[in-house]
């Protein structure tokens, strides 16, 4: 099964990420400056590209912002849960994870997922089912921080914040309701930070089996925030702690 790859700078990170491509479409004429680039970096692991009509290239696309090119890949692999602790060790880092428990909007899982690896996270968890995967969609909107950034998919994510909480994790769940500010919980340690479903937020088992429940301060006419901007919010108070 292959996937689709659109946009110079996601077909130039899975270019040289090493992940396999089959083929590769660039538009006639294009000048974008990052196709040399993209052209270079084929060449040199020997993958075909074709030039296209910008006609062709939209309708392969599917009417995504192609800048020009497309490339047909190996649909992303899953890591397992257990690789993103280990990439924490191996680091020598203490965990700092994401679990995204529902999202249905590709562009907040590749918000996410981008978010996660500017902020050094290792890695983000989803459920298998009732959330969107790894499609093109998410991919193009992480800005090709998907080739860099371990994501696993889990059957249960009661259980599975239960496997973390055995392997030191402490669990900080975001809620409207949380019982403290995100600037007093302390997310120094081992830390898993779960965001709910647009709309629904934090299923009841799911806030149930939190550590903690947390808020962002909300000083205006709206009552909340996007799950990608409050996922950032939340993690990047993660990051000031660690580094101060």
């Amino acid at each position: 099964m292959e996937d689709r790859i659109y946009g110079t700078n996601p077909v130039l990170e899975a270019l040289n990420s090493q992940r396999e491509i089959d083929k590769i479409f660039i538009q006639e004429g294009a000048r974008h400056s990052r196709l040399g680039q993209i052209i270079a970096a084929a060449k040199k692991r020997g993958i075909r590209y074709t030039n296209v009509s910008k006609n062709k290239l939209d309708e392969l696309a599917e009417g995504g912002n192609h800048q020009g090119v497309l490339a047909f890949a190996a649909m992303h692999s899953y890591a397992e849960v257990e690789d993103i602790v280990n990439l924490a060790a191996e680091r020598g880092e203490k965990p700092l994870i994401i679990i995204a428990e529902g999202l249905n909007d590709p562009h907040n899982l590749g918000s996410i997922i981008r978010t996660a690896n500017a902020a050094g996270a290792h890695g983000v968890i989803i459920p298998k089912n009732r959330s969107v995967g790894l499609t093109s969609t998410v991919a193009k909107v992480s800005a090709g921080a998907i080739e860099h950034t371990l994501v696993a998919r889990c059957t249960n994510i009661g259980a599975c914040i239960e496997k973390l909480k055995d392997m030191g994790l402490w669990i900080v769940g975001t809620a409207l309701e949380g019982s403290m500010p995100i600037y007093e919980c302390d997310m120094k340690g081992s830390t898993a930070i779960v965001i709910g479903s647009e709309g629904e937020g934090l299923s009841r088992l799911v806030r149930e089996k939190c550590d903690f429940l947390v808020k962002i301060p909300m000083l205006g006419q709206t009552e909340s925030l996007n799950a990608s901007v409050a996922a950032g919010v939340i993690v990047y108070e993660a990051v000031r702690q660690r580094v101060n």
